[in-house]
């Protein structure tokens, strides 16, 4: 990895040290930072105008195939773009050797051109929170270990190769066993909000398919609403197996009187059919321990009560 190509498609840097302490500490790693001026663009809450966020997407479909392409931060805004992103064309420079990384927002770009085209991208780390932590007097914090060895891996051997050791109370029958499927999904508020757009894969796409999950700032409540959604729309019973990554940053209340994420995760764990396992404790979300996941490539899971190993070469 010799060269990354920033893109800043959705919110605003809240804070201008992340994305420069992120430079900085990619620099030291021998890495050329592409396009950094993208980070301090505003235009109201967002990167800059939807004309300037669109035309840097598009312009992806010009790089060179080897050089890596990663969001500066997610909060909202690429929902906006859909209608005007060269699907095809950025799928052809996908299939030439270019790569591109992100998660929150970025999911609705990721099930976008994995819908249109079936192009594989990296669900992982971005810019302002993975590779520039801040502190709590604002000093840079060296990036998440893990986070950084499974993005290198993912990028230079295009592999995944993890086992996760995390007890499973939501396995029925069986409660051993190993499936196969198209590993796809990323952010739960962003994928729900897809239902019913030409932005989702299909049925047909993801059938048997390994769906991942995360969420930031949703209680529990919320959270199992959208997994209805799912559930009702027939996403979750098309699926081999469920993981689920972190569910981070929300706040209980006297009056849940014990309702936590946990009882969300049986209610939905209750209505599936036996076989189709719900799999917790996936190191991926809004978390600083966090796998690279190829979006639309095969993988490959074996689970049982103490954890489970997931692993893909696309």
């Amino acid at each position: 990895m010799k060269q990354i190509h920033l893109i800043a498609p959705s919110g605003a840097s809240l804070d201008n040290r992340s994305p420069l302490a992120g430079i900085e500490w990619l620099k030291k790693q021998g890495i050329e930072i592409l396009n950094s001026d993208c980070v301090g663009r505003v235009e109201q809450r967002f990167a800059g105008s939807d004309a300037e966020r669109v035309a840097e997407i598009n312009q992806l479909t010009k790089l060179p195939p080897d050089i890596v392409v990663v969001a500066m931060r997610g909060g909202y805004g690429l929902h906006r773009l859909l209608p005007n992103i060269q699907w095809p064309e950025i799928a052809e420079a996908v299939k030439g050797g270019l790569q591109i990384c992100g998660h929150s927002d970025f999911t609705v770009f990721q099930l976008g051109l994995l819908a249109k085209t079936g192009a594989v991208t990296l669900a992982g780390p971005m810019l302002n929170f993975d590779f520039a932590s801040q502190g709590e007097q604002g000093d840079g914090v060296n990036p998440n270990a893990f986070m950084w060895a499974y993005f290198q891996k993912a990028i230079e051997e295009r592999q995944l190769d993890c086992t996760i050791e995390a007890t499973q109370p939501y396995l029925r029958d069986p409660a051993v066993g190993q499936v196969s499927g198209m590993l796809w999904g990323g952010n739960l508020t962003v994928l729900a909000g897809l239902i019913g757009t030409p932005y989702l894969p299909s049925k047909q796409q993801t059938k048997g398919g390994i769906l991942f999950l995360e969420d930031v700032n949703e209680h529990p409540y919320r959270i199992e609403r959208m997994l209805m959604q799912l559930l009702d729309a027939g996403i979750l019973e098309n699926q081999s197996v469920i993981l689920l990554g972190g569910f981070s940053a929300y706040r209980l209340y006297d009056n849940d009187r014990g309702y936590t994420i946990e009882s969300a995760i049986e209610a939905i764990s209750q209505r599936l059919p036996k076989n189709i396992p719900v799999l917790t404790g996936l190191p991926f979300g809004h978390q600083a321990e966090k796998l690279t996941l190829p979006v639309g490539a095969q993988a490959h899971i074996q689970y049982d009560a103490t954890g489970f190993t997931i692993r893909s070469q696309w």
